[in-house]
């Protein structure tokens, strides 16, 4: 096991009813600025719990962030926040919004272009707004940890960073928040996370038990919970089994003292930003071919995956490596998310602008290695496209 230094300030309020507590969770008379995407947030009411819970505040709000937000539709909310003074940010959504509150706010106390933040991945703020996060979208781990993920589609880059500034005070979760998501939705947040987990999992052994049985019970949970919450998307206990889970995908727990891949992430943060194509569909799209193209260095824990999480214990090794990968592009297929390009109209001839993207931004050595070259990023994306 590798050396490390776990921290994680965030305070998490999970459970039914917990909304209520946010009167707790704001100083009175504070100037806050609320910020959130579409509209389901204020039909299914979440809003409405909010502005009461906050009636003891000053409050402004900011809507419209969309899935992978855009760097020039959130400048607007940095500009508003230096108009009116504000003190503190509370994101309601999911991972989108939550990723541009944190960006906000640090862009809010930064000194030169906020679009540095993410060029430099967050290695010069100094300073962040407070944050709290009202969750309505379980997925990435984004209320409980101190990264953020923006696009900028004019210049078709998608960047991430990360600064402990930014970690959230405090994240309310309440399963119930969550029941209306749209089925298309929930199966993103589901796949994102699970994910997740594969990045800090799928690599090789370090001798740390902790951290994997940690990873396998997360794994186990949101292959089990997923399935469940589409066909019963009012089921208490499921949704708060599935919502804890995304919790603690990406938090800092798993990940501390094992190697790291990240590399399907790298490639399919610039699918989305030459596509469009939702984060969690080019995830699926990626992490099967590059489970395949390395099973090799990967060997170890690919049979340790086999066996604890999918009960895969007949056959030769091989066998039990491919049906391992087998059944992980089932489950996403399951879930209702293609795991091909070309179910997405996207063929070999069109792929070059992402691997200029990869270059571009330095991407040219990833994974637990550092042996993803761009022609190996170029394999991968070329054995995406269709079944071979």
């Amino acid at each position: 096991m590798f050396n490390f230094q776990f921290y994680n300030p965030t305070r998490l309020v999970f459970g039914k009813g917990s909304l209520t507590q946010l009167t707790e969770l704001v100083a009175p008379a504070t100037k806050v600025l609320v910020l959130y995407g579409g509209q389901s947030a204020e039909r299914n009411g979440t809003l409405a719990k909010v502005r009461e819970a906050l009636q003891h505040c000053q409050v402004a709000e900011f809507s419209g962030i969309k899935a992978n937000p855009d760097y020039d539709q959130l400048m607007p909310a940095v500009a508003q926040i230096k108009q009116h003074d504000i003190e503190f940010l509370l994101a309601v959504g999911g991972g989108s919004v939550i990723d541009s509150t944190k960006f906000i706010a640090a862009a809010a106390c930064y000194k030169g272009d906020p679009w540095e933040i993410l060029e430099t991945y967050g290695k010069h703020i100094h300073a962040a707004l407070p944050v709290g996060v009202v969750q309505t979208f379980p997925a990435t781990s984004s209320e409980n940890n101190n990264g953020s993920v923006i696009s900028r589609y004019n210049i078709q880059a998608k960047r991430s960073f990360r600064n402990p500034h930014v970690f959230p005070q405090f994240a309310i979760l309440d399963p119930e928040i969550s029941y209306s998501l749209p089925a298309k939705q929930l199966a993103n947040g589901v796949v994102d996370a699970f994910i997740h987990v594969c990045e800090q999992y799928l690599t090789y052994p370090v001798n740390a038990a902790v951290q994997d049985r940690f990873a396998e019970g997360l794994l186990q949970t949101l292959k089990e919970t997923g399935p469940q919450a589409l066909a019963t998307p009012t089921d208490y206990d499921v949704r708060a089994n599935l919502m804890l889970a995304c919790a603690w995908c990406h938090n800092g727990l798993i990940c501390s003292g094992v190697p790291q891949d990240w590399a399907t992430h790298k490639i399919g943060h610039e699918l989305t930003a030459i596509f469009g194509l939702d984060h969690a569909v080019t995830l699926a799209i990626i992490l099967p071919t590059l489970l395949q193209m390395f099973r090799e260095p990967k060997r170890d824990k690919l049979l340790q995956y086999a066996e604890r999480v999918w009960h895969i214990k007949e056959g030769t090794a091989e066998q039990c490596i491919d049906a391992a990968i087998n059944a992980t592009r089932n489950f996403f297929e399951q879930m209702g998310i293609r795991t091909y390009l070309q179910d997405y109209g996207i063929s070999a001839d069109e792929l070059q602008p992402v691997l200029d993207n990869l270059e571009r931004s330095g991407m040219t050595q990833l994974g637990e290695h550092k042996d993803i070259t761009l022609e190996v990023s170029r394999q991968i994306l070329l054995n995406s496209v269709a079944p071979r």
